[in-house]
């Protein structure tokens, strides 16, 4: 959803801060373990939230999109209290989420000048905030660090970072590489590979592992980073955050340490790192690409066997003189065709769902070269969106498209040299409808669907009502009409 216009006069810096801010955002609620809201004031004593992130972490606070909602003064009050007179450090309880107690620090975010331009409302359950409460000082001090670094526009990088799970660790260090604060999880990770006793206080650079490295590329190019490197025989997955603070006395501390890159008006003062043990999901993945490998062979090899069938039938219906055998054997061809062109589109599509206007156009060009008759000018014409279904329903769709098709050439245009034969697709959401036309001769008078249908009818009426529960009619106005439709679960019968 797209946020209304907001009426605030934002300068370039403004808007350039507002946007690496956005782009900070979901690593810092991943790390914050809380929902973060961006509100940017509209009209007087009205906002709206522009940008929202939900922690991977754990589990969100909100479940639904909230971009673009907006609110007044006697719904968000803490808004306007901070856009007026600055940040609320403490939190405000509320239970309006899902009945869940809620923990809120406001923080407005200072544009040119110290002016408020916009406020970030940084949300946990009251379960989670009372355990970070318990975490050691050393890391709430540095995520304290971390969100006011993000206010200010210094994450650098942010948006290349992928997201932080809640089974990854957090390590931090100060600006001399000491450790001084090792999560429980990370302290986990370390000891696969024999770092047994604390690593606090320790100097990173004394571990076997590229965590060095890339802390020490991170400060030195002052941006947030990203490494995936094969250690100890496992498969790690790393970040580095550079944190930088905006202080008198490290300023004047800073002089006695080389000199590191650093956003204007602030020093850096360590890192931090989160680490990952990739290696059980990559070997899962690996897994998972391996048999969808083999599925999508055995569907290739599915769809050569139908050809090669189809091509035993065409040759076995060349060799028959009479037309009573000869088309039965040509409907069969292209009705196995039409499972084929299925089973084409699963051999290289690994999802399992098929595009079902993509097959129908697929089996109009294949009608067009096997079944039309070259001396008639007959046109075919695809319309409607692209329909997405199960391989089990676009089986049973192709098959019903095929000899709707059949049913128009053979009954339509016996007598006509030239004609359109139009296949409509429409979805609305519920449900699926195949509107096949053409403007060929028409339904007999009296024609009865049950009473008069061929084969084709009636492999058509067996698979929409037994196969897709739906429903299947003709119509003969200006030609004919066969409208089949269906519903896209498997729940539900056929529509009244």
């Amino acid at each position: 959803m797209n946020a209304p216009a907001v009426d605030v006069d934002l300068s370039e810096a403004d808007a350039r801060l507002l946007t690496q801010i956005r782009e900070a955002l979901p690593i810092l609620s991943d790390l914050s373990r809380s929902d973060l809201l961006l509100y940017l004031p509209m009209e007087v004593r009205r906002a709206v939230v522009s940008d929202q992130a939900r922690p991977h972490s754990i589990f969100p606070v909100y479940e639904r999109d909230l971009v673009g909602k907006q609110v007044g003064e006697e719904d968000a009050p803490w808004v306007f209290q901070a856009l007026s007179t600055g940040p609320l450090h403490r939190g405000v309880q509320s239970d309006g989420v899902r009945d869940v107690p809620v923990v809120r620090n406001v923080l407005p975010v200072e544009g040119e000048g110290g002016r408020a331009i916009a406020v970030l409302a940084i949300e946990s359950n009251l379960l989670a905030y009372e355990r970070h409460r318990r975490r050691k000082h050393a890391f709430r001090r540095a995520l304290h660090r971390l969100q006011e670094q993000v206010l200010r526009g210094e994450l650098a990088g942010a948006a290349d970072l992928s997201p932080f799970g809640e089974h990854d660790g957090i390590v931090v260090v100060d600006l001399q590489r000491r450790v001084e604060y090792v999560s429980g999880i990370a302290a986990n990770l370390y000891r696969r590979i024999g770092y047994m006793s604390s690593l606090v206080h320790r100097n990173v650079h004394e571990l076997d592992t590229s965590d060095g490295r890339l802390v020490d590329e991170a400060l030195s190019r002052g941006r947030s980073i990203e490494r995936e490197t094969v250690e100890h025989g496992r498969i790690w997955i790393r970040k580095a955050l550079p944190l930088y603070v905006r202080n008198v006395w490290w300023r004047f501390w800073q002089r006695e340490v080389p000199a590191i890159p650093s956003p204007a008006g602030s020093v850096p003062v360590g890192a931090l790192w989160t680490v990952c043990d990739a290696t059980d999901a990559r070997d899962k993945e690996q897994e998972l690409k391996a048999k969808l490998a083999m599925i999508q062979e055995v569907h290739h090899r599915v769809k050569n066997n139908l050809q090669v069938i189809a091509s035993l039938l065409r040759l076995q219906a060349r060799r028959t003189a009479g037309s009573e055998v000869r088309q039965p054997l040509l409907d069969s061809v292209n009705r196995i065709l039409s499972v084929a062109v299925v089973h084409e589109f699963l051999s290289y599509d690994s999802a399992g769902v098929i595009n079902l206007r993509e097959v129908t156009q697929r089996i109009v060009e294949q009608m067009g070269q096997s079944v039309m008759d070259p001396g008639k000018g007959i046109d075919f014409q695809v319309t409607g969106p692209s329909i997405y279904l199960s391989a089990q329903k676009a089986t049973a769709c192709a098959l019903v498209i095929n000899e709707l098709l059949l049913n128009a050439v053979e009954h339509g245009y016996q007598d006509r040299e030239i004609g359109l034969v139009t296949i409509h697709l429409a979805d609305d959401g519920e449900w699926v409808t195949i509107d096949v036309g053409d403007d060929g001769a028409g339904l007999p008078p009296g024609f009865d669907l049950e009473e008069h249908g061929g084969l084709g009818l009636r492999i058509v009426g067996t698979l929409v009502q037994g196969d897709l529960k739906g429903k299947f009619e003709m119509h003969g106005e200006r030609g004919a009409r066969a409208v089949a439709s269906f519903p896209k679960t498997s729940l539900g019968g056929a529509r009244t």
